[in-house]
């Protein structure tokens, strides 16, 4: 007979309600707020656990997305939820925002790329990243992931355009008004905002590509990103590109036992209308190959085993701690 997790514990603790004696086992999922449409994919994730892992009985938590997960999986609070590769390598690291408290999580897997996108006005003359230097451009929302790693991989590579800051709202209309050449703004797995279609509806777009040398400092320089290629299709008419990549991921607290890990990545890997339903861009998308090419901290060693029995190659980084 199984018996509830730690995390189930806790909160039936908080609670003052006692586990009944035959209780199945309890997972609590981590997701954000419940008026996105990742929250609607966590409840896809937990309505599949439920189908497919016998014995266990999920539920999905509102929560304040990835910090306030991390917190929760450090407190034991939830089982796994919605992490972003990068802040969960931060966290895992000790790095950055979680200097002197990291935060110990374990990968389950990732389940869409958020594609960091140059874009730029066709009529600006600038065809390449490095053609930034000099030029008004914003390097993401104010605040934003985005704009901050945005400022760093510019600063990597030796590019320093004349910033621009403001909300999205902002920046669409500068670039509109040409009062800005371009912004980085995230995409949808590998299709372009809706701000940035909203641009190209007055105003031809141009989406900028990663070097061969860039792609290499990149990845050499920073361990929570990713360079991923983006298909032709993007948009209407915009050929394939490179450019740098986070992504959307599953993290979990390490105790999670390996035999729960493993069934639930099954359960995940093996899916192919549940996910897809719940978020459109993830149909088609191949979620082991998503993980491999992503994933910034190591596997939980029950997903490990899933991916090692389908013959996958898992890379250093990825691999479970001993």
């Amino acid at each position: 007979m199984r018996t509830p997790t730690l995390a189930a514990l806790a909160v039936a603790a908080a609670l003052g309600i006692a586990a009944p004696a035959n209780a199945q086992t309890k997972l609590l999922i981590g997701a954000t707020s419940a008026s996105s449409s990742q929250y609607g994919y966590f409840v896809a994730v937990s309505q599949l656990i439920n189908e497919k892992v016998p014995g266990v009985d999920s539920a999905v938590v509102e929560t304040g997305a990835t910090v306030d997960n991390l917190r929760r999986i450090a407190r034991n609070q939830i089982d796994f939820g919605l992490v972003t590769t990068n802040v969960g390598f931060h966290a895992y690291a000790g790095e950055g925002d979680f200097k002197d408290r990291k935060v110990e999580n374990v990968l389950l897997w990732v389940y869409a790329p958020a594609p960091q996108n140059v874009i730029v006005r066709a009529d600006s003359g600038v065809t390449d990243i490095a053609g930034l230097a000099g030029k008004r451009f914003n390097p993401g929302l104010k605040g934003s992931a985005t704009e901050k790693t945005a400022e760093s991989v510019f600063k990597a590579l030796g590019i320093a355009p004349d910033y621009v800051r403001g909300s999205t709202t902002d920046i669409v209309d500068a670039v509109k008004d040409n009062r800005a050449i371009g912004y980085v703004k995230s995409g949808a797995g590998n299709r372009l905002d809706g701000s940035t279609l909203d641009i190209a509806t007055m105003t031809p777009v141009r989406v900028l590509s990663l070097t061969p040398e860039q792609q290499k400092t990149i990845a050499t320089t920073f361990p929570d990103l990713s360079v991923v290629n983006v298909p032709a299709g993007a948009a209407d008419g915009v050929p394939a590109y490179t450019t740098w990549s986070f992504g959307l991921a599953v993290h979990a607290r390490p105790g999670l036992s390996d035999d729960l890990a493993y069934k639930i990545a099954k359960a995940a890997f093996e899916d192919t209308t549940v996910q897809a339903a719940a978020l459109s861009e993830m149909k088609g998308a191949d979620l082991i190959k998503l993980t491999i090419e992503n994933g910034t901290v190591p596997l939980h060693p029950g997903v490990a085993r899933y991916l090692k029995e389908r013959g996958v190659t898992i890379p250093e980084k990825l691999q479970p701690k001993s």
